[in-house]
């Protein structure tokens, strides 16, 4: 592995009563992109927000080597801004604009820059996610199920994009997901995070691009680590 960016040793959380974390340990190298599943309530979502500094009610340590943005499911747009002015948000630069227009290139939607956030399509509304948080050239990126309410066929476009954005700016990346295929398209470790910490590692070592059917037998082993029946929904 690179040098990690994340480093993270006995991490424990909890709410209340309630543990969500526990004894969870986690290096991430600089560049590497890692996929993160689990079943609803594992804790996947608690874990992206300590690493984004969101939450530091925790027990153990964490470090991150360098800036963090995160990309959350729900683009987070202000509707009272123009997309040009949602990517640059909270930056101090002198060539906003042009700083915005260039990210917005780079995601296919340089033609958007003086529209409003209510006149984007879901699908445009998250790649404009996207550039905001590229723009800020992170050291890590956090995706919080980014491509969950989107069609098929979007999401499809979207992992694309997202594999071109990453070959480019190379930031080590931890994506949070539901979907085992996208982890299977997109991740060079897939981790699987159950009772609170990593029960299981899958590294991929095909080359990109590449489809789900490619791993049909590291998917057949994540599906198993979820506790879901060959052909069941994950």
């Amino acid at each position: 592995m690179a040098s990690p960016v994340v480093e993270v040793r006995d991490l424990a959380k909890k709410f209340g009563d309630r543990t969500v974390l526990t004894r969870l340990n986690l290096d991430i190298g600089r560049g590497e992109f890692v996929a993160l599943l689990g079943r609803s309530g594992s804790g996947k979502s608690t874990l992206l927000k300590v690493l984004a500094g969101l939450d530091q009610e925790i027990e153990g340590t964490t470090s991150v080597d360098g800036t963090v943005s995160v990309a959350f499911q729900q683009p987070r747009l202000l509707p009272w801004r123009k997309v040009w002015r949602n990517i640059v948000l909270g930056l101090r630069q002198d060539n906003d604009r042009a700083v915005a227009e260039k990210a917005l290139a780079e995601v296919r939607l340089a033609e958007h820059a003086d529209k409003w956030p209510l006149t984007l399509s879901g699908g445009e509304a998250q790649r404009v996610s996207l550039a905001r948080a590229l723009v800020r050239e992170p050291d890590l990126l956090l995706l919080d199920e980014p491509f969950g309410a989107l069609d098929a066929l979007t999401r499809l476009a979207m992992h694309r994009l997202v594999e071109d954005l990453w070959r480019t700016h190379q930031p080590a990346v931890l994506l949070v997901t539901h979907d085992v295929d996208e982890a299977l398209v997109l991740a060079d470790r897939i981790l699987v995070l159950g009772e609170g910490h990593i029960v299981a590692e899958h590294v991929l070592g095909q080359p990109r691009p590449r489809k789900a059917a490619d791993n049909a037998e590291v998917r057949s082993r994540v599906l198993a680590d979820l506790g879901v029946t060959e052909g069941a929904p994950a």
